[in-house]
């Protein structure tokens, strides 16, 4: 049993790797990186998004995301709106060339996703049932 845990564990960090890999590859043209496809995509996705709202959905954390909120802004990616404001609380939103990648970052996941989309879909049943018929454990049960 803690074979087969450790081969999940191991499983999920490659798909991770291959994620960022995929990210880093397919961006190269455009000067970007992971965390930058990252970036794109939820501001594509949202609208307007501010460095503290980016930092939840990318899952990285502040300085991360400053620098590759700073690398976006100089290479005329995105923009931001200060009215006063601290620079981290300001809503970001893409320009033209933000928009552009961004519409490549979104054809590239709906590519990607296709072609996994039947494997998904079959892991996530299987989670699933397990979820269901799962029994608590002895220690947990109340006498």
């Amino acid at each position: 049993m803690e074979d087969r845990f450790e081969t999940f564990t191991i499983l999920i960090s490659r798909i991770n790797r291959s994620i960022r890999k995929i990210k880093n590859q397919e961006m190269a043209d455009w000067g970007l990186k992971s965390i930058h496809v990252s970036c794109l995509h939820y501001l594509r996705s949202q609208g307007s998004l501010t460095a503290a709202e980016l930092c939840e959905r990318c899952e990285e954390d502040k300085a991360a995301v400053s620098r590759a909120i700073d690398h976006l802004k100089s290479e005329g990616f995105i923009e931001s709106s200060t009215n006063g404001a601290k620079p981290y609380k300001c809503p970001l939103v893409l320009t033209k060339k933000g928009e552009q990648a961004g519409d490549a970052i979104a054809q590239k996941i709906a590519t990607v996703l296709r072609e996994i989309d039947d494997s998904l879909t079959a892991v996530s049943e299987r989670l699933g049932a397990i979820a269901r018929t799962a029994q608590p454990t002895t220690a947990s049960k109340k006498e």
